[in-house]
């Protein structure tokens, strides 16, 4: 019995607590999930490819002023929290002040100057309200990061899984009806459903930061602190740049290589479609942050090996199923759009892999940002302009092949895969020789459960399109799921379905 009631050590509180902020956030992936299909169904069939395509061009140059914005205090204000004497609420409000001048300086440029978001110089009125959102994603994500530092993820599910992304459909919508009393609204529809998602999601994260810090009583502006805050994260803010700009470079240079927008938009929904397997791994990026932190500080290096490594497989074996199952049915996902996406197939079969290449580097990134900034920072770098040379490369021979665009954006998607895989290896080489200890997420239980899974997917690819959707996708998720049960978790990864008392 004393065993039974035994406390945890301080190891397996950590693990713990990191298996309980990747079951929340991978409730949060389903919910986004679920929400993300009635929204790009809305944008497919009722708005059209083209503005679907311009929506994402434009939605880019406002989403990296964002993310130069957070200064790297997405992931860096962990740290601050960790070794800074001052009250909480004090911390947070320099994070959310910093943030908040930076990113209204940028949202300003990006009014005054529209070009980055609207290339072709056609814009309206409405569309033009689009740099307001610079500010709310900044400090959103910002007061998530102070909340993960407590262990609440359930903000983040609630913000950016369920708020944000059901009022990016509902607004769609809306104003997509509103078209039809309204002349010249449903153009601007798109940009105005993402404004809303923005603020909305926003408020929906400051409600929670204030009841877990409050308001700060005693604090003051220091701008000089802020000033050599602001320095110390660049390191951090490139990497957190590059990292999102490996996501957007592909849509970036299909448009430099004058992409129809119709091209345009169908990349972005196999993009979309791709990217949500991403949110497996940023389900655990909050909670892995601090619990990193606190073991550096400790210098207990083998517990931080070790904790990258079993979160790297739990993301690696998550992303891997969800890969197989949207991947193999690819078609019928695409066609859920509408019929002319169905030629982005190719695209969402490589930009599946490419997410799960990328959850190594992922992993290891969460270590190297603090025993390792600026050579983390060098790699990514690397990482982004191998991918652009990868793709002007791809895009290059594709046409001069003569093949259709569409090939040419696979392409793309397959410098990205390339790519990201190099990056994970790297930065796991780098962070075991700073740690001594091997890095590695792979186990061959991934390729035993695979196996199976492939076969029933193309099983259920004989069948009616409906019955691929309906009942392919679980059977493909569910053989997988039991093999990878049976052969692939030990004790030690079960505590991610296993709830514990901290």
């Amino acid at each position: 019995m004393a065993e039974a009631t035994a406390p945890l050590s301080a190891e397996q509180q950590d693990i713990a607590a990191l298996a309980k902020g990747g079951r929340t956030n991978f409730l949060g992936f389903l919910l986004r999930l679920a929400a993300r299909i009635p929204f790009l169904f809305i944008a497919g069939r009722l708005y059209g490819a083209e503005d679907l395509g311009r929506f994402a061009s434009a939605t880019i140059a406002v989403e990296l002023a964002a993310q130069l914005a957070t200064l790297g205090q997405k992931r860096g204000l962990a740290q601050q929290l960790a070794s800074d004497d001052r009250d909480a609420a004090e911390v947070v409000a320099d994070a959310l002040l910093l943030s908040g001048f930076v990113s209204a300086v940028l949202a300003a440029l990006l009014y005054i100057f529209p070009a980055p978001m609207f290339p072709s110089g056609h814009f309206t009125p409405l569309q033009r309200l689009l740099p307001l959102t610079v500010l709310p994603i900044a400090l959103g994500d910002i007061a998530l990061a102070a909340l993960a530092y407590r262990f609440d993820v359930g903000a983040t599910v609630r913000a950016r899984s369920v708020v944000e992304p059901w009022t990016l459909s509902i607004v769609a919508g809306l104003v997509w009806l509103a078209g039809m009393w309204v002349i010249g609204l449903r153009e601007s529809g798109l940009i105005l459903a993402y404004v809303a998602s923005i603020f909305a999601a926003t408020l929906t994260a400051f409600v929670p930061l204030l009841r877990s810090y409050g308001v700060p009583r005693q604090w003051s502006p220091r701008p000089i602190d802020l000033l050599r805050l602001a320095g110390s994260n660049l390191p951090l803010a490139g990497a957190d740049a590059v990292e999102w700009g490996t996501r957007k470079l592909d849509l970036f240079l299909l448009g430099v290589f004058q992409a129809p927008p119709a091209v345009v938009g169908i990349y972005y929904v196999a993009q979309q479609v791709a990217t949500l397997p991403q949110k497996l791994k940023t389900s655990f990026e909050p909670i892995l942050g601090p619990v990193i932190t606190r073991n550096l500080q400790s210098g207990n290096f083998p517990a931080v090996a070790r904790q990258v490594c079993q979160v790297g497989f739990w993301i690696i074996a998550a992303q891997a199923g969800v890969a197989l199952a949207l991947g193999i049915p690819g078609a019928a996902v695409m066609g859920l759009v509408g019929p002319n996406f169905v030629a982005g197939t190719a695209a969402l079969a490589l930009l599946l892999a490419a997410e799960v290449a990328a959850a190594t580097a992922v992993v290891s990134e969460a270590a190297l940002i603090y025993v390792a900034r600026v050579r983390n920072l060098w790699i990514s770098l690397g990482t982004i302009a191998l991918q652009g040379a990868l793709t002007v490369g791809f895009m290059l021979a594709a046409r001069r092949a003569g093949l259709d665009p569409l090939m040419q954006a696979a392409g793309a998607a397959a410098a990205l895969a390339i790519a990201l895989a190099c990056a994970s290896l790297v930065k796991a080489w780098l962070l075991g020789s700073i740690l001594h200890e091997r890095i590695s997420n792979w186990r061959w239980p991934l390729i035993w459960a695979a196996a199976p899974a492939v076969v029933v997917g193309f099983a259920a690819k004989l069948t009616p399109e409906w019955v691929e959707l309906a009942f392919g996708i679980p059977a493909i998720l569910g053989v997988y799921g039991a093999v990878i049960w049976r052969r692939g978790f030990g004790p030690e990864d079960r505590i991610l379905f296993r709830k514990q008392t901290l």
